[in-house]
């Protein structure tokens, strides 16, 4: 469980550099970090600068916190995350999620790219995450609970925000962009899934696999955060297309729907 005085350790730091205090935190993923750069009078802190953050080493993803104003509010990115499959603790994959919520976000945007494991989606869909299933075996809330936090046994029938979720999907109709909705669930790499992996997960009732957000989203529940969770559907599961799965495909398709991502999640951060 993460120690307050870390946490605080970690806010203050951040504070001492900015008189920004965001509201909204955003955690992009793999090839999706270029949201960042949209981000007006922003602050780049590296996440090596930041007392008890870790450091990613995945491709794609750029190590730093990046403050300042995105279509009139005052946000919080990170341009990259750390991921389970790198051999970090859960601990340290969602330390920066309390780190936001001491700096005051209420609203955390947690974006991922990911394989489509429903057939009737494309690569380059992009698809707003209604809920998720964790197949991980493991859960970052394990350990002694700290009631300053969240408390023991947090309620997740609604992880993701009916309210966020409905604001994305009034967005995405007045941009014209297709936002499938559906279940994502957790694997945790860095293996892709065998094709009877895949299986299992469609019959499980899974619509899309990826190896990250679960971790971030359990966490930002238990300290009472509103959560939306938006994936960027880069390449059909293992076994649904007779091809092998590379990460290379996955930054190049995060790529060619950047703009749409983008759009999406600015219109959505202007009506929250």
């Amino acid at each position: 469980m993460h120690k307050v005085q870390d946490i605080l350790e970690a806010r203050d730091f951040i504070w001492n550099k900015t008189a920004y205090r965001p509201t909204i935190g955003m955690i992009l993923g793999s090839g999706l970090g270029t949201l960042a750069d949209e981000i007006a009078n922003p602050l780049t802190i590296p996440y090596s600068e930041i007392p008890h953050f870790a450091k990613s080493e995945a491709v794609g993803h750029a190590n730093e916190l990046v403050i300042g104003e995105l279509m009139g509010k005052t946000v919080v990115a990170m341009k990259g995350r750390f991921h389970y499959y790198e051999g970090f603790t859960l601990d340290e994959v969602t330390f920066p999620v309390r780190v936001m919520k001491a700096l005051g976000v209420e609203n955390l945007i947690i974006t991922n790219a990911c394989g489509a494991v429903n057939t009737s989606f494309n690569p380059g869909d992009l698809m707003l995450i209604t809920d998720h299933l964790n197949l991980v075996g493991t859960n970052p809330l394990i350990g002694p609970n700290n009631n300053e936090l969240g408390t023991r046994f947090p309620d997740v029938s609604q992880v993701y925000n009916k309210n966020l979720r409905a604001i994305a999907l009034e967005v995405a109709e007045e941009q014209n962009t297709t936002l499938q909705q559906g279940v994502y669930a957790w694997w945790s790499g860095p293996a892709y899934e065998t094709p009877a992996e895949i299986r299992m997960i469609r019959t499980l009732g899974a619509d899309a696999v990826g190896m990250s957000t679960v971790p971030e989203a359990l966490v930002a529940v238990h300290g009472s955060m509103n959560v939306l969770g938006i994936s960027c559907l880069t390449n059909m599961a293992c076994g649904i297309l007779d091809q092998p799965l590379s990460h290379d495909e996955v930054i190049e398709v995060a790529a060619l729907v950047r703009e749409k991502f983008i759009n999406l999640v600015k219109g959505t951060i202007e009506k929250i």
